[in-house]
């Protein structure tokens, strides 16, 4: 279970860069993994601040994105990995843009909406936007159907 927030003002969006596993650089949505007890909304909340440097409120939850892939262990096993990504809207309240140091994210900044396709970006940045832009009735996109 993970937890993410589109931050959107003045035509921009706030996005976090992380290293993919073969070290390039790729934009992400502010957000992660929840805290064994943790409320998924405490977790987005933490999650924007670790990465940003911003507190925000939570206007709404936009939707919910499911994952189902093999992953490989260790050993070259198989692993049946399901992820659940809760996707909130949220507002700046306070804070001050920075990096985050010794995390997951090295660099933290406000992105152009328009320039959005043109980032080298995970798949999550696009569905997140999508879930913003939808508003689907039911939290889900149409066509989330996402197993490999």
């Amino acid at each position: 279970m993970a937890a993410y927030a589109i931050v959107v003002r003045d035509g921009q969006i706030l996005l976090a860069r992380s290293p993919a596993d073969d070290g390039t650089p790729e934009w992400v949505v502010p957000g992660g993994g929840m805290e064994h007890g943790e409320d998924p909304y405490d977790t987005v909340r933490r999650e924007v601040e670790e990465e940003t440097g911003y507190r925000i409120e939570v206007t709404g939850l936009l939707g919910v994105d499911s994952s189902r892939h093999t992953l490989r262990d260790g050993f070259g096993r198989g692993v049946d990995h399901h992820g659940v990504r809760l996707v909130y809207e949220g507002r700046v309240t306070g804070g001050e843009l920075r990096n985050e140091v010794g995390g997951s994210t090295d660099l933290a900044a406000w992105q152009d909406l328009d320039a959005v396709p043109g980032l080298v970006r995970v798949r999550m940045v696009d569905i997140a936007l999508r879930l913003w832009r939808e508003r689907p009735a039911t939290g889900r996109l149409a066509d989330a159907v996402d197993v490999e």
